[in-house]
């Protein structure tokens, strides 16, 4: 069954939100900061960083060539990437907050 039309455009719009968000917590939550990292720090810069490239692969998958029109494998997997993203850099984001 192919993907709804617009789909594509969606879900690149999407990644690209989340990912000015994500970009707007690591300024907001102090990454240069000049005080000694802890742990808890650098598990939130590497779930940030992981959701963020997964969200920055989110268009390339979408828009990649497929066999036939209505294969929409690809378009499945950018939505796992998606998913992945957005959890990675809620993860980040709740961690930062309770450490």
């Amino acid at each position: 069954m192919p993907s709804p039309t617009g789909s594509v455009a969606a879900i690149s719009a999407a990644s690209a939100t989340v990912f000015s968000i994500g970009i707007i917590f690591l300024g907001y939550w102090g990454m240069y900061e000049p005080t000694a990292w802890r742990a808890a720090d650098v598990v939130v810069v590497v779930f940030a960083l992981g959701g963020f490239a997964c969200l920055g692969l989110v268009p390339w998958m979408a828009t990649s060539p497929v066999d036939s029109e209505s294969d929409d494998s690809r378009i499945r997997i950018a939505r796992h990437l998606f998913l992945s993203g957005v959890s990675a850099i809620w993860l980040a984001v709740a961690v930062s907050v309770i450490f």
